[in-house]
């Protein structure tokens, strides 16, 4: 048993001070006035303190979108690392930026002819998703699930993706069309750019490769319509990506789609706010001042009451830094920062009744967050179902 003393508890509602809170197994146990005797004299025998240190206790982070695997895999286009090392790696570095339940997006892509990731070939991304099913049963630090992204020109893989969700080895799924000319791609000078610092290729080159990407084969309304039924079924959420227009919102939400990713505008973002869509946007979009693409800018987004959830996307120390930018920089309040990583994207993929907040009774997924360097925030603890994972020192 734990007591956690001496910190900034961050519930629901406020921040409570001059409180302890209690861990009993797995669970939140207690938050009780400090100093105040709330264990049976059996209980106080077997009890560690943590001293918080003045600083905060927040829920453990849930991150539902982030590709950050696919480069611990394969960190060269000719180079692929073994899954169980990778995924071992992986999460000792998600654990120290305070992610405790990691929602692996790895996706479901064609290959193209500028940018190759060989863990993206269907024999490895089923390799990897048998290995996050079989991480429930094993001796992790984190909580892992897995997100399948699905570009919706992978014609090829349809069945693969239904057998994966039959399986119950995905945990979310999302439908996604890079194709230059919409989307995240709408300016295709953005498309142009981005092809380059792959390869530096001609002009014409490009051209050519824009032609054959917006002329592609891809899965018909009807095919996109089965998988999301499917997922439906078997309680699985469903997201959206890029959206740009309020008919792709519409026509994406009668397929069951609950998720926003990555909304392109602020107007879109508010508009897919106002048909009742969690909305979601990247942590390393607050930390960059903007969108890498020239698009939404998530700090903006979130003062306007338009974005929900912020992910990690591709940089996993990217949403506790984004949390206290938010704070500190655009004077945004510090619970409702945190929920932008926590109980949101748990209340997304219906997990909060169980993890993303503390209170009694939740899961123990806790996170003991100090400010050291003038407002530079760090994690000093982490907790995950009630066992000390990790714990680090910065004093002198």
């Amino acid at each position: 048993m734990f007591i956690i003393t001496n910190a900034q508890i961050i519930t629901e509602e406020s921040i409570l001070t001059g409180y302890d809170l209690l861990i009993k197994d797995d669970r939140i146990f207690k938050i009780v006035a400090q100093g105040e005797d709330a264990l049976t004299e059996e209980l106080q025998e077997d009890i560690q303190v943590i001293d918080g240190a003045g600083g905060y206790v927040a829920p453990g982070f849930i991150d539902i979108h982030s590709d950050y695997i696919e480069t611990m895999a394969a960190p060269r286009p000719t180079c692929l690392m073994d899954f169980q090392m990778s995924l071992r790696e992986t999460e000792r570095q998600l654990v120290s930026h305070g992610i405790t339940t990691m929602f692996h997006s790895l996706s479901l892509f064609k290959d193209t002819e500028y940018k190759r990731k060989p863990i993206r070939n269907p024999e490895n991304v089923r390799k990897f998703i048998d290995l996050v099913a079989g991480t429930g049963t094993n001796h992790y630090l984190i909580r892992h699930k897995f997100h399948a992204r699905f570009e919706i020109d992978n014609v090829n893989d349809v069945e693969e993706l239904k057998e994966y969700i039959e399986e119950k080895k995905v945990q979310l799924v999302s439908f996604m069309d890079h194709s230059p000319g919409q989307g995240q791609y709408r300016d295709l000078e953005v498309y142009r750019n981005m092809v380059k610092s792959y390869n530096d290729l001609e002009d014409q080159v490009i051209d050519q490769i824009i032609d054959r990407h917006q002329r592609k084969e891809k899965v018909t309304i009807d095919g996109i319509r089965q998988i999301a039924e499917l997922a439906r079924e078997k309680g699985i959420a469903i997201a959206s990506h890029d959206d740009d227009t309020v008919g792709k919102l519409d026509l994406v939400q009668s397929w069951g789609v609950t998720i926003s990713e990555f909304p392109i505008s602020l107007a879109i973002a508010q508009k897919a706010k106002k048909k009742g869509l969690f909305t979601m946007a990247g942590a390393p979009n607050i930390l960059l001042g903007g969108s890498h693409s020239g698009n939404l800018s998530a700090a903006e987004a979130i003062l306007a009451n338009a974005i929900d959830i912020l992910c990690s996307d591709y940089y996993p120390p990217g949403m506790l830094h984004a949390v206290f930018m938010l704070h500190e920089t655009h004077k945004f309040g510090l619970v409702d920062a945190f929920k932008l990583v926590t109980l949101n994207p748990a209340k997304a993929v219906s997990l909060d009744q169980e993890i993303g907040s503390i209170r009694e009774g939740k899961k123990a997924d806790l996170l003991i967050i100090q400010m050291i360097e003038e407002n530079y925030p760090v994690i000093t603890a982490v907790i995950i179902d009630g066992k000390l994972k990790q714990t680090t020192s910065y004093s002198a």
